[in-house]
């Protein structure tokens, strides 16, 4: 390159960049350059210049870096204005000034300047021109048309308002208004939620904690130790009070629990049982409505029939014989009673089938756990143990079962492990049960948790600690026998059908004329709810949150409709009274008869023994944090993941009383609020998605796609074509898809994509669906593929499959990239699935919440998700998906907000915003690794692969090593062997600046330096630093180094590392080793792996893990 070649384009002191007028590419990835450039009296030193390949009819204008010569390691292809070091990253490298952004110019003097968008958007409006120009585009629209497809790309205009967002003051105004519609009353409705005392300390240092709601699922180990040891607590705790040996982090809620119960049964029994046409489940009349009704959804996929009686009627169930499938109870029951299902257990086993128990693990401290009767499996929701109601969610259900169990009971299980020094250490076990390695064999599609609610119960049960916890039982269960014996001496007839050798734990039923009557002027009077049973019977549940003035006003207002009316006595001394009586003072508890009564020890480990005071719990939640990297850290560049931000203003609505105190029962005039941004939303979601309708209720992705599949089902049933049961899924296809699809009762049916663009095979799918053309019921597709890439022949795919009769099902896992700029309706899919902890900031919790809202096309609105208690769905709903209406309510508000303070506009500048960052990056990376998988303009969507497998063979290193190697870089790794094994999927969000990118694409090529000087025979293959990372302290300060590489660069291979460490807490831990074969079907390689040949997964001493 001649330097007539070069000139300088952008002004302002310290900018220096070239453009090349007539350059060709010196080869397909890069061409490399090094000049010296005089700007302003200070000399820089141009280190490197990447030309990408040519663009048909546009120069290449390229970025070049400029640095100091005194810095020649770290090379970036851009210019910095002289700023100093960074004081974010510790980097010597200069960056620019912010100058503007997209949307910082106000229109009026009146207009307010906390804009949410530029807080939202990492890159300033020079750092995106430059970013454009280093890619050869001149603006984001020119840069946009050569990544999307012509035919993919609309021209129709978002009707999200206002179009360029509310203000971060003006949001948090306007959402109070619509807050203050919600009416919180005194709420004793009962039936799997309860009030709470969420613990100060807890709400403001794990719910409102961005290093605890901003992390990943755990699937690197080594950074994610503190929670990974408080799921451990959560996990001893549940297998403690249910009395069996192993329970998961949790699932999604109650109701999923039992269905996840259901098939855990099926699957336990003998294959010709699991093969009977007649097979039954059989649910007690007692269970929680809600879950009976979500039984009937998960049922029919696997054609189990459902049967609801009285599992005490020992007939009933054994004349099922070899048909019964299982068994499963509430204890207590929904009605409070707690009922002796010993007998039941042995009627059951004799039959070869399971039982389960849905549960409530505050009765349990008090109670005779379920494994000491007999059950198999002990389900149930942990709301109780401080996470506040939230009109229903999200909470963490939890899930137990026997050791013979463990192999086949649904999500995430945390075992522990060693690590490569022999220290203990934490991970995820057994991971080859779970839907992303038995895909169309697998009996659950669950992929994710409840993690931050585990976190949140698991810690109120450390603070409060065994004695603590019964304490709080004890009151709540003596507060119950006060409200009954009062009630009785009102002549109420109370709790009926109860044996005298029974009792109720917490919930009172009363016989009353009028029940909804009763209910309504209870309300009305007192601001009290209560749950209506039957037209003759209510049932009051208390808890941990009630006072004596609750207790008075709940005397005062049945006293009405007393048949021995007692006048208007004072009703705290008439407390007092039935109190003295019944000889109930915290020093002597109401007495459980003996048949209920829990003999057998509870939480001894140390950890729930320690941490009592504020203090002590303070300092043990941030020695937890401190162990796992967030988002708070750096950016976490997962692949179909989009780790964005979760803003401040977004989340702090969550802890506001209108929000999270409601109970999902509530009668729908207290939650007019609530309806209000839940219509909102739905109409913007349907805008965004270019959808007819939308339902809220599925609470993760997962659940959104066996939801939209149950929608297909139905409206296929409903034109009298329910024989088609075919569904046709790519190979490249997330793991849920088939996992649900299966669920759903389909047949799965595999269609090819090209191993060389990764884009579906167009012919394979005509021939297939050809060949099932009288069974072919729905296509289930990813957008942008998961190789990220927009493929553009994916409306014609839509077409083929209309064209044979089925329906269009889009997994929007990867929606970001499409807000804006295309739409899953234009697309012509009939329905399609979002991830609002993806795409619209609802933050992924280190593995949950998360919601899955589906959206669909005007002919499957009908069958939309229903309820059995609170009116949702459409005219011919089908059964729920989750145990609330409106599955977790609580966090809606925050996807709420992110959409309208960023507008229509702002939402579609953001898409845009996220190609450019994965093209950049991808860019930047290229000369130092294949990039796998672009367009024919070679441009990826959102995120991009970066092939490793190459790497094996020249120096021995794998993809694993390159991942544990990024956190001794203070990253979390991308995605790994997924959807190709031997390879890493990036995806930054657009909410990380040029300077975030840049840090982490200089780990990378920094990196790909270490693995160079082992291909070179400069570093053995065995025992280098990719190979040994990630390094700890620990590891660090040993008395003997005699490893082939400096302790300096084992841990700061980069100068900003030097300002700004984050430190793995282990080394790498003991781990199986998956090879995923092509398109991500996972096959195990290595069971010997300590964590799972020796299964730990409660605390146990240290000196167990030998």
């Amino acid at each position: 390159m001649s330097t007539t070649a070069i000139r300088r384009l952008a002004a302002g002191p310290g900018i220096a960049s070239i453009y090349s007028s007539s350059l060709a590419p010196a080869s397909k990835n890069s061409a490399l350059c090094s000049k010296i450039i005089r700007k302003h009296g200070s000399i820089w030193h141009v280190r490197h210049l990447a030309i990408i390949p040519r663009v048909p009819n546009r120069k290449h204008s390229t970025i070049v870096e400029t640095e100091n010569l005194e810095d020649p390691s770290i090379f970036t292809p851009f210019p910095r204005v002289p700023l100093g070091p960074d004081s974010v990253s510790g980097s010597t490298r200069q960056y620019f000034k912010v100058v503007e952004t997209e949307f910082e110019e106000p229109v009026s003097i009146y207009a307010p300047l906390d804009t949410f968008q530029r807080r939202h958007i990492g890159p300033n409006k020079e750092e995106t021109q430059l970013m454009l120009r280093s890619l050869g585009y001149g603006s984001l629209d020119a840069f946009v048309n050569d990544v999307l497809p012509t035919n993919i790309l609309s021209d129709r205009k978002l009707k999200v308002e206002p179009d360029n967002g509310l203000s971060e003051t003006q949001l948090l105004a306007r959402l109070r208004t619509i807050a203050g519609k919600n009416k919180v009353m005194r709420s004793y409705i009962g039936a799997g939620y309860y009030g709470t005392k969420t613990p100060a300390v807890i709400a403001r240092n794990i719910l409102e904690s961005p290093e605890w709601y901003t992390s990943y699922t755990p699937y690197q180990p080594e950074i994610s130790q503190g929670r990974l040891e408080s799921l451990i607590n959560f996990q001893t705790l549940v297998t403690d009070l249910t009395g069996l040996a192993i329970a998961n982090a949790s699932v999604l809620d109650e109701a999923t629990a039992a269905s996840e119960a259901m098939t855990m049964s099926l699957a336990s029994l003998p294959v010709p049982r699991q093969k009977r046409p007649n097979r039954t489940f059989f649910v007690d009349s007692r269970v929680h409505p809600q879950t009976i009704a979500a039984l009937n959804s998960r049922a029919e996929g696997f054609g189990i029939r459902v049967r609801v009686g009285d599992a005490l009627d020992l007939a009933s169930v054994e004349k099922l014989g070899q048909d019964l499938v299982g068994v499963l109870v509430q204890y207590p029951a929904t009605d409070g009673s707690i009922n002796d299902y010993s007998k039941l257990s042995e009627s059951v086993h004799k039959l070869g089938a399971l039982l389960s128990v849905a549960t409530d693990l505050l009765a349990l401290t008090v109670l005779k756990p379920p494994g000491e009767f007999g059950a198999d499996i002990a389900f149930g929701n942990s709301q109780r143990f401080g996470v506040p109601m939230g009109y229903g969610g999200p909470h963490a259900a939890f899930f137990a079962t026997s050791d013979g169990g463990k192999r086949k009971m649904p999500g995430r299980l945390i075992g522990v492990s060693k690590d490569r020094l022999g220290d203990k250490a934490y991970r995820l076990s057994l991971q080859t049960r779970e839907q992303h390695i038995r895909r169309e064999k697998a009996t659950s599609n669950i992929c994710t948790a409840q993690a931050l609610l585990a976190n949140m119960s698991a810690m109120y049960a450390v603070y409060h600690g065994p004695r603590g916890l019964k304490k709080i039982a004890q009151r709540v269960y003596g507060l119950a026998r006060i409200l009954e014996e009062g009630l009785l001496r009102m002549g109420f007839e109370v709790n009926p059908g109860n044996k005298p050798s029974q009792a109720n734990f917490d919930t009172v039923v009363v016989e009353v004329k009028d029940a909804k009557d009763l209910a309504a002027k209870f309300v009305e009077w007192y601001g009290i709810n209560v749950r209506v049973l039957t037209s003759q019977r209510v049932a009051v549940s208390v808890d941990e949150t009630v006072t004596q003035q609750d207790m008075q006003d709940i005397f005062a207002a049945f006293s009405a409709f007393a048949q021995k009316n007692p006048g208007r006595p004072k009703w705290e001394q008439f407390c007092q009274e039935i109190a003295e009586d019944l000889e109930i003072r915290p020093d002597h508890p109401a007495k459980l008869p003996k048949a209920f009564k829990r003999t057998s020890k509870y939480l001894e480990h140390p950890i729930f023994n320690s941490y009592h005071s504020e203090a002590e719990m303070l300092r043990y939640l941030h020695h937890l944090q401190s162990k796992d990297l967030s988002l708070a850290n750096s950016m976490i560049p997962l692949g179909s993941c989009t780790m964005k931000l979760n803003s401040t203003t977004e989340m702090i609505p969550i802890s506001w009383p209108e929000f999270n105190s409601l109970h999902p029962f509530v009668p729908l005039e207290q939650a007019q609020g609530y309806k209000q941004l839940t219509t909102e939303l739905e109409a913007d979601l349907a805008d965004i998605t270019g959808f007819d309708a939308v339902s809220l209720q599925p609470n993760s992705g997962a659940q959104g796609e066996f939801a939209g599949l149950r929608v297909i089902r139905a409206y296929l049933n409903s034109i009298g074509q329910g024989y088609r049961d075919v569904c046709i899924i790519p190979q490249s296809a997330h793991g849920t898809n088939p996992a649900s699809a299966s669920m759903a009762g389909m047949r799965v049916v595999t269609v090819k994509c090209d191993p060389k663009n990764g884009n579906l095979d167009i012919l394979d799918l005509e021939a297939k669906a050809e060949k099932y053309r009288d069974a072919l019921g729905a296509f289930m597709v990813t957008y942008p593929s998961t190789y990220g890439v927009f493929e553009p022949g994916v409306k014609k795919a839509c077409e083929i499959i209309h064209a044979y009769g089925g329906q269009v099902y889009m997994d929007g896992a990867n929606m970001n990239a499409q807000i804006g700029l295309c739409s899953p309706g234009e697309i012509g899919a009939d329905v399609c699935h979002l991830n609002l902890h993806k795409t619209f900031c609802i933050p992924h919790g280190g593995g949950g919440p998360g919601v899955g809202p589906i959206g669909v096309k005007g002919h499957l609105a009908p069958f939309l998700p229903g309820h059995p208690l609170i009116k949702t769905g459409g005219e011919h709903a089908i059964a729920p998906i989750s145990a609330a209406p409106w599955g977790s309510a609580s966090i809606l508000p925050i996807s709420w907000s992110y959409i309208k303070m960023m507008g229509g506009r702002g939402l579609t500048h953001a898409t845009k915003i996220t190609l450019l960052n994965a093209n950049y990056m991808a860019s930047r990376l290229a000369p130092h690794y294949k990039v796998l998988y672009t367009n024919n303009n070679s441009r990826c969507a959102h995120e991009f692969i970066l092939d490793l497998r190459e790497f094996k063979e020249t120096a021995g290193i794998e993809a694993l090593d390159i991942a544990k190697r990024l956190q001794d870089y203070g990253f979390h790794a991308p995605t790994m062997s997924w959807p190709v094994n031997g390879t890493l999927m990036i995806e930054p969000t657009e909410s990380e600046n040029l300077q975030e990118l840049d840090r982490f694409c200089d780990a990378l090529i920094s990196i790909r330096k270490e693995i160079a000087a082992v291909e070179s025979g400069e570093q053995p293959r065995e025992g280098n630093v990719l190979k040994n990372s990630p390094h700890t302290q620990k590891d660090l300060i040993a008395d003997e180094w005699s490893r082939p590489y400096g302790r300096s660069q084992a841990a700061f291979p980069l100068a900003y590392l030097k300002d700004r460490k984050f430190w793995p807490t282990v080394t790498r831990v003991d781990d199986c080793s998956y090879n995923p074969s092509s398109f991500g079907m996972l096959e195990l390689m290595r069971a010997t792996a300590f964590g799972d040949l020796n299964l730990f997964c409660s605390c146990v001493p240290v000196e167990t893990i030998e």
